[in-house]
């Protein structure tokens, strides 16, 4: 490959929640070396980093046991809901919630809304583990929720909508700003009152603004991570619209892409919140020849 101009953004690789995750749970691990440390559902959307822990000795809990002891279990930077939390004490794990303060945060917002009486839209995919625990969280205290990504799906409970005096929003924190708009377009046109809380955090913020620069300087961008992390899925759709883009989750695939890399003289590279540097660094190393 010739020689490429190559730019690694500033806002790649581990968010700061991400980072706090990762670093605590190994340390957890290293104190309590004769105790169990469990996390329930993956720590982060990353097969490398659950690999490393993993060989670390900590495992992943998807289903929570009758009754444990000298076990610890690590609340993920997602959230989980208050039942999980309150089956996994009853259970008798050692809590150590590392929620990501963000997240925490949207949490709290979602729960106000829904105690004033608001009819809360949460704007977010239904099935990613943070809003699940978003509206876990907020369903104990009321059921007017509805959550989702597409004006499209809004318009299908407008009339519930409309018969709402007051609706109130909040963002699952790595969704894309473009769809909260559209989605706030939307409820200006049917709602009489309403509140909303941009909770997209700053970390995808400065990702997403920083990337869509990027994306418009260079001939190629490439967004490392992996598919099953929704904040690097987001950032590989907004960059699709401004310039080429490759969406990996290492090094190991760009073998199938030299005929691009070849032809591309001024290259990119961002990466999801997820992504660890070693990854990262990998990627740029196969770009300059290195593989």
């Amino acid at each position: 490959m010739s020689k490429k101009e190559i730019k690694l953004a500033k806002y790649a690789g581990f968010c700061y929640g991400v980072k706090r995750a990762v670093e605590t749970a190994k340390k957890l691990k290293l104190e309590n070396p004769n105790k169990n440390v469990y996390v329930f559902g993956e720590l982060i959307h990353n097969a490398d980093v659950i690999n490393e822990l993993e060989a670390l000795g900590i495992r992943t809990l998807y289903e929570i046991p009758e009754k444990v002891e000298n076990s610890i279990c690590i609340i993920r930077s997602h959230g989980a809901s208050p039942d999980i939390i309150s089956k996994l004490t009853d259970a008798g794990f050692e809590i150590h919630d590392l929620t990501c303060l963000d997240v925490k945060k949207v949490q709290q917002k979602a729960m106000e809304l829904v105690k004033d009486g608001y009819y809360l839209v949460i704007v977010g995919k239904a099935e990613h583990p943070e809003v699940v625990a978003i509206r876990a969280h907020a369903e104990q205290y009321g059921n007017n929720i509805l959550v989702s990504n597409d004006v499209k799906e809004l318009k299908q409970h407008e009339e519930k909508l409309k018969q709402n005096k007051k609706i109130g929003v909040v963002v699952q924190t790595t969704q894309r700003l473009e769809t909260l708009n559209k989605i706030v377009e939307y409820l200006t046109s049917i709602s009489k009152e309403l509140k909303i809380y941009n909770t997209i955090c700053l970390s995808t913020s400065h990702r997403q603004n920083e990337a869509r620069e990027l994306a418009k300087e260079n001939d190629l961008i490439l967004v490392v991570g992996s598919k099953k992390s929704a904040n690097t899925t987001h950032l590989a759709e907004i960059l699709n619209k401004i310039s080429k883009t490759i969406h990996i989750e290492n090094a190991d695939e760009l073998k199938d892409y030299d005929e691009i890399l070849n032809s591309s003289e001024k290259i990119a590279v961002t990466a999801g919140a997820s992504t660890p540097v070693n990854i990262i660094d990998n990627v740029i190393n196969y770009i300059k020849g290195g593989k």
